[in-house]
This record gives C-alpha cells, sequence and structure tokens, in this order.
C-alpha cells in the first residue's frame, strides 16, 4: 500500500515536505508541512459550526456511524492486521487474533454510549429550575503513539465522536499506515466531512503544531516523558 495523500478533510495536503516511513522490507514517503495542520484544524472547526451536518445529527446517529465504522474494520480485519504488521512489526497472529477484534469493540462500546450521556437536574433552593447538560468540547487535538497504532486510534477516536466533538489526529511517523486505511472507512461509512483529520507528521513540527493551535479545544497526548516537551 503507499499513500501519498492524508486524510484531511478528505482533501489533498501540502506536497513539499516528506518524510520516511521505514517498512520492514521498502520505505515509503509520506508527507507533512506546517500547512496541512492549519488545513486539518480549518476542516475541524468548520465541521463542528452550528448547523453543520454534524452538530445537527442526533446522538443515536452518531452512535450508528460508529457501528458502521465497526462493521467496515470487521469486514477488513486480515488486511488491517497484515499492515499493522507491516508497519509495526509485531506478528500477525497478534495483529489478527488481539488487536483488531478489540478495536472492533473499543468503536462498539463508544457506539452505545453516543445517545446515553444524560445530564441530571438539582434540587436547588427557590423557584428556579436547574439541570446540567453534557456538550461536545470542539475541535480534540490527538496524538497517538507507534506501539498500538490502531488500538490507540481507537481508543482516541471513539469517546470523542460519541460526544459529538470533531478530531485532528497526529499518528506516529513510524506507523501511519492503519491509520490512513482507517480515515479511508471512516469517510466510507459516511461521516461528515472534517469531522475526522489525520496527519502523518513528525511530533517536534506536526505534533508541535497542532498542541500549540488557538483553534484546538482540547488535546489529548498519549506517549513518552521525554517525547511529550517536544
Amino acid at each position: 500500500m503507499y499513500y501519498k495523500t492524508l486524510q484531511l478533510n478528505w482533501a489533498n495536503h501540502n506536497d513539499r515536505a516528506r518524510f520516511e516511513d521505514v517498512w520492514l522490507f521498502k520505505n515509503h514517503l509520506f508527507l507533512h508541512f506546517q500547512a496541512d495542520v492549519d488545513k486539518a484544524v480549518q476542516a475541524a472547526r468548520n465541521a463542528f459550526k452550528l448547523g453543520s451536518p454534524w452538530r445537527r445529527m442526533d446522538a443515536s446517529n452518531r452512535g450508528l456511524l460508529l457501528h458502521r465504522l465497526a462493521d467496515a474494520i470487521e469486514r477488513d480485519a486480515a488486511y488491517l492486521a497484515e499492515l499493522e504488521t507491516i508497519d509495526n512489526g509485531k506478528p500477525y497472529a497478534v495483529s489478527y487474533t488481539v488487536d483488531l477484534p478489540k478495536v472492533v469493540k473499543c468503536f462498539r462500546y463508544y457506539a452505545g454510549w453516543a445517545d446515553k450521556w444524560e445530564g441530571k437536574t438539582i434540587p436547588i433552593d427557590g423557584d428556579f429550575f436547574c439541570y446540567t447538560r453534557h456538550e461536545p468540547i470542539g475541535v480534540c487535538g490527538q496524538i497517538i503513539p507507534w506501539n498500538f497504532p490502531l488500538l490507540m486510534q481507537a481508543w482516541k477516536l471513539g469517546p470523542a465522536l460519541a460526544t459529538g466533538n470533531t478530531v485532528v489526529m497526529k499518528v506516529a511517523e513510524q506507523t501511519p499506515l492503519t491509520a490512513l486505511y482507517v480515515a479511508s472507512l471512516i469517510k466510507e461509512v459516511g461521516f461528515p466531512d472534517g469531522v475526522v483529520n489525520i496527519l502523518a507528521g513528525l511530533g517536534a513540527s506536526a505534533g508541535a503544531a497542532i498542541a500549540r493551535h488557538m483553534d484546538v479545544d482540547k488535546m489529548a497526548f498519549t506517549g513518552s516523558t521525554e517525547v511529550a516537551p517536544t
């Protein structure tokens, strides 16, 4: 498999900078650039605007989309396991029998939660009606490591999408293949444009640009204490 485009609002990215993704067998080139981060964040911001298809979507339909994504991953499990093994180096048996089933279960778990985020009424003094309501926070920047590429992606995407947020995810530059393939499945099953944006870039450039971006409302990072400051 060879990717020459990232998943930024289902559009092409800037092609002026490249980095190598080293497989066990051969090298392939992927692209990253500062402008791609701005483009991805803007796409996520537009998808989160009031009145957008994503903001108007019923919570139950968000859950349905996550179930469809789980179905698509389950359908392509053998291919995804092969990609995970090529990119990450773990045995195919582990990718296929351990990682892929857990990825599917993770997305199904959060699909079930999509319409069950409940507020509460609070009996306060006086002639008042007091209640709480959970709202999506907005654009979520997410950075994941190389050791469990598919699972890390599922653990980050599942809760963010179930609760109605949009995502800009920076995957590990060493292991971008399965994340990019899952991004193509996200498009296939019908998520609106801009809801999920996947970047494969270096932490010091793409990751740092996401973390300091003023239009990113929340950051989720999984990685070492050595990598985090970069």
